[in-house]
């Protein structure tokens, strides 16, 4: 059963938000000004048209109402600018705030452990990265800077209808604490709900992801029926607590029209009885009319972006819980006083379970060539992740020079040792973009060299534009084995000074592997190479050769060695040469 990532603390949620805003202090101001005297401009209609019914009223020039009609069109014109260039701000300042919490987004992504990852499963995670990212791209880019739009422009509507006529106004506000109690009741029962909501949708992308992903072992093991069902419940549960979301929408959005339309209504109504009690003035109530209208839009604009919020703080709380989930790195870690690395008394378990791993020591030999063998299941690439840093240990420790591997930041720690499995994966771009992740200042020389180095240099220069070949998604596609060789390539630019090979040539033919795991060998000579692989040939060029069986190193020495002693790796070793 896979275990959801963490979804981070309201307070933690908003402290984000806040840092995220604090980080371009002149971009809101600027918006916040040019909507400010957006409204501004706006609110002068209401007064002018007051004016000129009082004018009419008591008697009122030409000239008078010439003016009064140029003011009104020379401050629809301004509002009409300044509105177009405060949307440009709100749209600029949204899109920079996006790219920045997408690009950390990422960061704390790639940082995750695997075993983190596995644990979740892919739903989870692909979940945050597309549909809950996409809800925060709609709020960032356009909610955000409407709500503290209609703040803005409601409370300067308050203030001119209060300068306009506040004897008329103020009954007004009766309704608020109506719309206050029933916004408050919302709010409390909305953030759980679309929480569970987005919950409810990563486990059915996921049910559906890891069916359509393991379709064949689905029909080889006659398991449809259940995966239809699982199916089926998914949806079912998505279905109920979207209806229930939707239920606290249909119970609050009537307040919220009762709350806009009474407060028209009192202001004509009272306004029209303290005019008749010589109280206020009809421009006054006009004014003071218009500026309740007008005070519709931006409430209404404010509580409809209010539901599309909420969507986005539980979104923006599931993309920060990533944050959560990351491995702890120590910024102040020590640097290691030598390439020395060392597993000590280690135990380990995936989800707090039962050990995969049971007290493994084992000290590498700077520039020896270890292959790690064993059965499947029996802990070889976990302990390539312990190596490699990716996980952490139950017990005992993994050190690089004395300190801890998992300790060290990431840029640090990959300029000790690297980890490359048998999965691959193409970016969208060229070749020589694909290389350059690895080593962003590397020249084309470099580059080349490293593609010697893997044999892959061949059928890179085959192709149409040679490293300016276009990879990837939609674009020219590579062979199984070739983007192993990328990823091989990538590792001989990072230059690491100890390699993790978690069967890293599987994909490939026989004969093809032997000759990479050969030129390898050229390039990686004086690095320390931990090779965890299937064939046997590869144990047989090692220096030392570690048997892990039941999640222990059952034996450890060289080929010869270990064939003379007649073990566990005599018997794989005998049982590979009459297979092969």
């Amino acid at each position: 059963m896979s275990h959801l990532l963490p979804i981070a603390s309201t307070v933690d949620t908003r402290r984000y938000a806040g840092q995220l805003m604090r980080q371009h202090p002149r971009g809101i101001l600027r918006m916040l000004v040019l909507h400010g005297l957006a409204a501004v401009a706006g609110l002068a209609g209401p007064r002018l048209l007051g004016e000129l019914v009082d004018g009419v009223t008591t008697g009122i020039t030409v000239p008078r109402i010439d003016t009064i009609a140029a003011l009104f069109a020379a401050f629809l014109i301004a509002q009409t600018v300044l509105i177009r260039y405060a949307n440009y701000c709100s749209s600029t300042l949204g899109e920079q705030v996006l790219a920045e919490l997408r690009e950390e987004f990422v960061e704390r992504v790639t940082e995750l452990p695997l075993s983190t990852v596995e644990k979740a499963g892919s739903g989870d995670l692909l979940t945050r990265a597309t549909s809950d990212v996409g809800a925060l791209s709609r709020v960032v880019r356009a909610g955000i800077p409407e709500v503290m739009v209609a703040v803005v422009t409601s409370l300067l509507t308050i203030a001119a209808a209060a300068i306009a006529g506040w004897q008329i106004f103020l009954p007004c506000f009766i309704l608020l604490p109506l719309l206050s109690i029933s916004t408050r009741w919302y709010l409390k029962h909305a953030t759980p709900a679309y929480l569970a909501e987005r919950a409810r949708y990563a486990r059915l992308l996921a049910g559906v992801h890891e069916t359509v992903d393991g379709a064949r072992t689905v029909e080889a093991l006659r398991l449809p029926r259940r995966r239809v069902r699982r199916s089926e419940n998914d949806i079912a549960a998505a279905f109920e607590v979207e209806k229930y979301t939707l239920g606290l929408r249909t119970r609050w959005y009537p307040t919220v029209e009762v709350t806009f339309l009474l407060p028209m209504v009192i202001a004509v109504a009272w306004g029209g009885w303290l005019y008749s009690q010589g109280v206020a003035s009809l421009g006054a109530v006009t004014a003071v009319t218009l500026y309740v209208i007008a005070l519709n839009d931006p409430l209404d604009s404010l509580i409809s972006w209010l539901d599309e919020v909420q969507v986005g703080a539980a979104a923006l709380a599931r993309v920060v819980g990533v944050a959560q989930a990351r491995a702890p790195r120590m910024a102040d870690a020590a640097e290691p006083i030598d390439e020395q690395i060392q597993l000590s008394d280690v135990s380990f378990a995936y989800d707090n379970g039962k050990d995969v791993l049971h007290d493994v020591s084992l000290q590498l030999r700077p520039g020896e060539r270890l292959a790690v063998v064993g059965p499947s299941g029996a802990g070889k690439s976990t302990i390539g992740r312990l190596l490699a840093g990716i996980a952490r240990p139950r017990t005992g420790e993994v050190t690089v020079g004395g300190v801890p591997i998992a300790d060290l930041p990431p840029d640090r720690l990959r300029s000790h040792v690297a980890l490359v499995t048998q999965e691959y994966h193409v970016f969208v771009g060229t070749i020589a973009d694909n290389l350059r992740l690895a080593a962003p200042a590397a020249t084309d020389e470099q580059l080349r060299a490293a593609l010697v180095a893997v044999d892959a240099d061949a059928w890179v220069d085959a192709l149409p534009d040679g490293l300016a070949t276009a990879v990837g998604s939609g674009q020219q596609t590579l062979e199984p084995g070739q983007a192993q060789q990328l990823a091989l390539a990538r590792l001989v630019l990072a230059d690491p000074h100890t390699l993790v090979l978690d069967e890293a040539t599987s994909l490939m033919d026989p004969s093809a592997a032997r000759h990479l795991e050969q030129s390898l060998a050229a390039v990686m000579r004086g690095r320390t190479v931990v090779a965890i692989a299937h064939r046997l040939q590869t144990a047989h060029d090692a220096d030392r050769v570690a048997v892990v069986e039941n999640g222990r190193i059952s034996e450890i020495g060289s080929h010869h060695d270990l064939i003379a002693a007649g073990g566990s790796y005599a018997s794989l070793w005998r049982s590979w040469q009459a297979a092969d």
